[in-house]
């Protein structure tokens, strides 16, 4: 019976790890300054003092880090990178 459990909530961890994958949070960093778009989910200690989120898509994402008062607008080039580090 004890096998069973332990079974039971190993495959319950793995399977809620893997929910998480492909999804994206927006995390505010003080130490930047600025607000950054992930791929895990965030851990609020430190210099990362706010995550919002999960998003289904790096899309929702931005548009969602648009929308958060606290986060200022993207620069041009920061964009291209974002989408430079989605293709790869």
């Amino acid at each position: 019976m004890k096998r069973l459990l332990v079974a039971g909530a190993l495959l319950l961890g793995s399977g809620t790890v893997g929910l998480a994958d492909g999804m994206f949070w927006v995390v505010g960093n003080r130490a930047s300054g600025k607000c950054d778009i992930v791929t895990s989910n965030p851990v609020i200690i430190g210099d990362i003092w706010f995550g919002d989120g999960p998003y289904k898509s790096r899309d929702d994402a931005k548009l969602a880090r648009s929308t958060i008062r606290e986060c200022p607008p993207p620069l041009p080039d920061e964009d291209k990178d974002d989408e430079q580090a989605a293709k790869n």
